[in-house]
């Protein structure tokens, strides 16, 4: 299966995993049940489009891979984190993490704008109006189209 995951370049970047490729960063924080139920979904070894978001420069910025299917969120359970959660507990923990590896940092970001215009992306959620998940699931074909996007100079 694929996905896209958005980020705050700030907080996790495509650099991030690049920097350090052989580590597994954590994919912690996500507070929307939609978003939790897909990152619950990821399978090992599925692919993930790493996209920055809230940032100068939107767009696909490269690919990661899951190295570790979804776990209790530890920032849930950390009062001094921004991602606490005084309803979650160990044993009914509400919010979940994966763990990702790089795989691919693209010569550039596949902007937004870009995306947008492609009619074979139409039915993509990240395109949609209002849509504002940070964890979606992408189809093999539109996998293949932003793919192609972002391997072409």
């Amino acid at each position: 299966m694929y996905w896209l995951y958005k980020t705050e370049p700030e907080e996790c970047s495509i650099d991030d995993f690049a920097n350090n490729p052989t580590k597994p960063i954590v994919w912690e924080g996500v507070r929307n049940y939609q978003a939790r139920n897909f990152l619950r979904a990821a399978a090992l070894d599925d692919l993930v489009l790493i996209y920055h978001s809230s940032c100068k420069l939107i767009g696909l910025a490269g690919i990661a891979r899951v190295v570790k299917t979804a776990y209790p969120d530890p920032s849930q359970f950390q009062p001094d984190s921004i991602y606490f959660d005084a309803r979650s507990s160990a044993t009914q923990p509400r919010w979940f993490a994966v763990e990702l590896i790089f795989v691919q940092k693209f010569p550039s970001v596949v902007p937004l704008d870009k995306l947008k215009r492609s009619s074979k992306l139409e039915q993509l959620a990240l395109v949609q109006k209002g849509s504002r998940l940070s964890v979606m699931p992408v189809q093999p074909d539109e996998w293949q189209v932003m793919l192609a996007m972002a391997t072409k100079e």
